[in-house]
């Protein structure tokens, strides 16, 4: 049987999920960039793609509420994107406030180049697609359930 851990093995670094979460962020940022750099992306610019290769014309408060950023940091990324030609920024002519961004022909023509760099995650990660989907569904889920709890 095993026994209960001790308050000094719940306090041990390698036994926190925040940390091991944390890290397998870091590990992947790292292993991204490279891979981005040939794309001309940031990591953060990779994933307002991804949005928008999946779903384009977008608003800007629904790119924020799928990528959990806040307009303060979205504004600017989107800036770049639309000076390195990859997206357009159209103001609603209905309610002004609203922001749809769309992909430029450069932006749609970029995600051909991109389709290489989920094969270099699963390469480099050893797992097989299921193990890697069901890790992704596990982490989905913690994600909802720590968001709900916050």
């Amino acid at each position: 049987m095993r026994t209960a851990p001790t308050s000094d093995d719940l306090l041990k670094l390698d036994n926190q999920l925040c940390f091991a979460v944390y890290s397998a962020s870091l590990a992947m940022t790292r292993l991204y960039k490279p891979l981005l750099e040939k794309l001309n992306l940031t990591y953060p610019q990779y994933l307002v793609m991804l949005a928008l290769w999946e779903r384009d014309g977008l608003m800007v408060s629904e790119l924020g509420t799928q990528l959990s950023l806040d307009s303060g940091t979205l504004t600017p990324l989107l800036k770049r994107l639309e000076a390195n030609g990859l997206v357009s920024r159209l103001r609603d002519v209905a309610d002004e406030r609203r922001v749809h961004v769309t992909l430029t022909p450069a932006g749609r023509k970029l995600k051909a180049q991109a389709a290489s760099v989920p094969g270099c995650l699963l390469a480099a990660s050893q797992c097989s697609i299921s193990e890697l989907m069901g890790l992704t569904r596990q982490l989905q889920t913690l994600r909802d359930r720590v968001k709900a709890a916050a």
